[in-house]
């Protein structure tokens, strides 16, 4: 697997869902609870911007306070073994070093298997989970919902200066308010998905200091 290989192999496949696997509910969906460690820093940002090129940096930043070296995203739906490996013969993640640029991220995400214009997984991931080896941090993101949700920030500062630098992020408050009246149509979240939502992803506890 090259530094900016744009599709892994069966192994690196097993080895990006095993990394996810330690970090996420894999089968678990918004609003529920997709992470199984400490979410009370948790930040949102809309789904589009992280399958846009620009977001790169941002993955970056969040890999090297944890000593990753690389950046690890696996889709998972659709499913790998029943769409793009069916129908494309390719696995749906990839694996990229922070030292790789965004055109090097956009080569990953928009590989077009066998030319299709509209099977790139930019276009056709739905639910993706993003984290690197050391399963220190994490983002998740469903397109059905049209955010995505961040934690493992090291502490309050870093997790202020991540957040002014990359933004717009909001917390579990803020999304609910600006996000979510998208997914649902104009209309805000249902009281029962808001408060599920607030619940598993609400600062509990004050962020790491």
């Amino acid at each position: 697997m090259s530094e900016t290989s744009s599709i892994v192999d069966r192994n690196g496949y097993i080895s990006v869902r095993s990394h996810a696997a330690a970090v996420f509910h894999l089968d678990a969906r918004l609003p529920n609870q997709v992470f199984k460690k400490d979410v009370s820093d948790s930040l949102f940002c809309e789904y589009d911007a992280i399958l846009a090129p620009d977001f790169w940096p941002t993955f970056c930043a969040m890999a090297r306070w944890h000593g990753d070296q690389r950046v690890e995203l696996l889709v998972l739906e659709p499913d790998c073994d029943t769409y793009y490996y069916s129908k494309y013969r390719i696995y749906s993640a990839i694996s990229l070093s922070v030292e790789a640029g965004v055109d090097d991220y956009w080569a990953a995400i928009g590989y077009e298997p066998l030319g299709d214009t509209y099977a790139s997984m930019a276009i056709t991931a739905n639910v993706i989970a993003v984290t690197g080896a050391s399963g220190g941090w994490g983002c998740w993101g469903e397109r059905e919902s049209e955010v995505a949700v961040f934690c493992g920030f090291p502490n309050s500062s870093t997790r202020s200066e991540w957040r002014a630098r990359f933004g717009p992020f909001l917390e579990v408050s803020g999304a609910l308010n600006s996000y979510f009246p998208w997914t649902f149509r104009g209309r805000a979240a249902p009281d029962g998905y808001a408060a599920t939502l607030t619940a598993n992803y609400g600062p509990s506890t004050s962020p790491p200091s």
